[in-house]
């Protein structure tokens, strides 16, 4: 059985003394990629030499949402130079909307509609943050759809309601579940993974967030996607290889990875 991390921060500090103890667990799941979200360019550089380490690592480049206020005409070529040079490079983000944590709203939606440019630009698809905005996000797709052109986007850590799933689904986007999907009381996020389309379906960990249960409250790492691809299997009322076969081939088709 092969599976797919598709959103990992395995470049933070609580991994740093163990990625080789951490890659052979994945490795044992039969975790075969993993796709290394971005957070600010700072960050480019320890990404790239995870990517160096384990050829198993593709990456994005972005800017999150909460890290709106550090975005210049800079970061953009940043951005987009990357994206062009390194061949490793398979998405355009972290970005998105974060309405939770912040109220800079204007400033969110400018960096925002930034990244959608160049995700069209260099023909990448985005990785896209939402939190507390899915109103406002569905509008701003839609609107960058009908005057820029379509961009190809996963909702990651999906936690939305089924109407709001549905909503993105109708822009033509991706769904990705995390751990958070595991959790007694995340009927709406269960709801929604009952209902999106086969060829539509991502898992991811977010490492080190969201531990999924039986591990909730510990650090996260991909070994655990086993237990999202599990219950999402469980949900959709299939046996576990056909879930982890469907989504590593969507995986595939979504960020052109190859196995």
């Amino acid at each position: 059985m092969q599976l797919i991390d598709t959103h990992v921060h395995i470049n933070f500090d609580t991994f740093k003394s163990e990625l080789e103890a951490i890659r052979e667990r994945w490795r044992a799941t039969g975790v075969v990629r993993l796709v290394h979200s971005c957070v600010e360019p700072a960050e480019f550089a320890g990404i790239q030499a995870i990517a160096n380490r384990f050829a198993e690592v593709s990456f994005a480049v972005g800017l999150h949402p909460l890290d709106a206020g550090k975005w210049t005409d800079e970061t953009a070529s940043q951005i987009r130079d990357l994206a062009c040079s390194d061949s490793r490079v398979v998405a355009i983000g972290e970005t998105g909307l974060d309405f939770y944590k912040a109220d800079n709203r204007e400033q969110q939606f400018k960096v925002f509609e930034a990244q959608l440019a160049i995700a069209l630009q260099v023909e990448k698809p985005v990785i896209i943050h939402c939190r507390n905005a899915a109103a406002p996000m569905a509008e701003m797709l839609w609107d960058f759809w009908q005057t820029r052109g379509p961009v190809r986007g996963v909702m990651h850590c999906w936690g939305g309601t089924p109407a709001e799933t549905l909503w993105f689904l109708d822009l033509g986007l991706y769904i990705s579940f995390s751990g958070s999907v595991t959790f007694k009381n995340a009927s709406q996020i269960q709801d929604s993974a009952c209902m999106v389309f086969g060829d539509r379906l991502l898992i991811e960990t977010d490492s080190p967030f969201l531990a999924p249960v039986p591990l909730r409250g510990n650090r996260n790492e991909p070994a655990n996607i086993y237990y999202v691809a599990e219950q999402v299997a469980k949900l959709k009322q299939v046996s576990l290889e056909s879930l982890a076969r469907l989504t590593t081939d969507n995986a595939c088709q979504f960020f052109d990875l190859s196995l």
